[in-house]
């Protein structure tokens, strides 16, 4: 016999009792594995997501600056301020006292959790 005949295929299994089940792919086992939308189900997660892509896309270079100045005399984050928009569909006022606030609050709680 040939050196070529007697060599295996990297894919042949070494011995009978080691081959996998037939109808195995040899993929990754599937045991432990946690899919990206969780595991409870996948619902409407592809929708979210592209949701969310969307509503992030970059928009314009003028309606940013527009964003980051408002932000900047409102004493928030670009991405404060854009969350803001997308969650309650209104630009936040100097007059949302509250609101602001309570924006710096969670600010402050994430930062602490964070650092933990």
């Amino acid at each position: 016999m040939s050196e070529i005949e007697t060599r295996r295929s990297p894919t042949e299994p070494t011995s009978p009792a080691s081959s996998p089940p037939a109808g195995h792919n040899l993929g990754p086992p599937l045991d432990g594995h946690t899919p990206e939308w969780g595991n409870d189900g996948i619902g409407n997660y592809f929708y979210w997501k592209a949701a969310h892509r969307a509503a992030w896309k970059n928009p314009s270079p003028g309606i940013v600056a527009f964003r980051i100045k408002k932000a900047e005399r409102l004493g928030l984050t670009y991405e404060e301020y854009t969350l803001e928009i997308l969650e309650r569909g209104r630009h936040l006022q100097i007059e949302d006292v509250e609101r602001i606030a309570e924006i710096k609050r969670a600010r402050a709680v994430r930062a602490v959790n964070h650092r933990s």
